[in-house]
């Protein structure tokens, strides 16, 4: 073997299926500023930030959940539920307690212990009862929605106008005009991606999703690890309630309508294999950023209607699916 030929094979392959979210990411933007002046105006950046962190925050949980062989399509209509059992619950307490932090903080703490729960009776049917995931998340998926239609007896459920006023901050507040989603979204990826890659925890996800009969020769505990991934995952919906909520202050059987689609979609956009196996945290969050630019550019422009905006992720998503195919695992 000559000089030439060496240096050819010891060269590092270019792995599409890691640069190309990235390379999406940037040529998004590109067009962006090409088609309208203010799509990098920090008030569009921050309201884009702002909108998708929602989705965000649920997609960092997907990841692992993803990654290990899971899946959930129960998130969004968790969301709603939970929306609308913290909403009723606070005004309940309101009436009782009169309008204060006591209140919004025991809406935010029932928020997140029913998000959690609904993730761990998730989990739990999963992995103790053997149900398959797609059909017990399936049959969930429709139970919330119900009980969110239930709860609103087919309508609206509104935060009292006090406490609407008091909540409002913890969206529309924030640092430096940063608003509080956007902060708690890239503190929470921050965080996913080091527990996926420097913990064993994140370790044991992307072993399981590989080969879940060897994890297990490996000491693994399967059953354990999969179970914490919904729970993480239902955690995570809360915390994205915590933060939805204040926005519109209501819900209704159409909050979070899709959610799980978009979530998934970003997971899979950003490089994570949905057969499981391999996930990354960073490109997830690309993913996101990727979804919620396509409809920002719709709305910015005439070029394209924005009522195809979902066939056109449709197409990114297929794409996406297609070059996992195509360049294989990306490790």
């Amino acid at each position: 073997m000559n000089t030439a030929t060496l240096r050819q094979t010891r060269r590092p392959k270019v792995n599409l299926a890691v640069i190309a979210p990235v390379v999406a990411l940037v040529v998004l933007v590109l067009i962006g500023i090409a088609m309208n002046p203010n799509f990098l105006s920090f008030a569009n950046v921050t309201n884009v930030l702002a909108r998708s962190a929602f989705i965000g925050i649920i997609a960092i949980g997907m990841t692992f959940v993803i990654t290990s062989g899971g899946l959930d399509l129960s998130v969004g209509s968790m969301a709603a539920f939970v929306a609308g059992l913290m909403i009723l619950v606070m005004n309940l307490l309101t009436e009782s307690m009169g309008g204060g932090l006591p209140v919004i903080l025991i809406g935010i703490a029932l928020a997140l212990f029913a998000g959690l729960a609904a993730g761990f009776i998730n989990g739990i049917l999963i992995t103790r009862a053997g149900i398959e995931a797609f059909i017990l998340t399936l049959g969930t998926m429709g139970i919330y929605r119900s009980l969110v239609t239930w709860l609103a007896d087919g309508g609206t459920l509104s935060l009292g106008y006090e406490m609407r006023e008091m909540y409002r901050p913890v969206y529309y507040g924030g640092i430096m005009g940063i608003s509080w989603p956007i902060i708690v979204f890239a503190a929470l990826a921050i965080l996913g991606e080091i527990v996926m890659r420097h913990t064993a925890f994140g370790r044991h996800c992307a072993a399981i999703g590989s080969n879940e009969k060897v994890a297990r020769y490996s000491s693994v505990a399967v059953l354990r690890v999969r179970l914490m991934t919904y729970v993480m995952l239902g955690l995570l919906v809360g915390i994205a309630v915590v933060m939805y909520v204040p926005r519109l202050g209501s819900a209704s059987a159409t909050t979070g309508l899709l959610w799980e689609l978009e979530a998934i979609a970003a997971v899979i956009i950003g490089g994570t294999l949905l057969k499981g196996g391999f996930g990354r945290v960073w490109g997830t969050v690309v993913g996101v950023l990727i979804l919620s630019l396509i409809g920002n550019l719709l709305n910015l422009t005439d070029f394209v209607s924005p009522y195809l905006n979902g066939a056109i992720q449709g197409v990114v998503i297929i794409l996406a699916v297609v070059l996992q195919r195509n360049t294989g695992t990306a490790r």
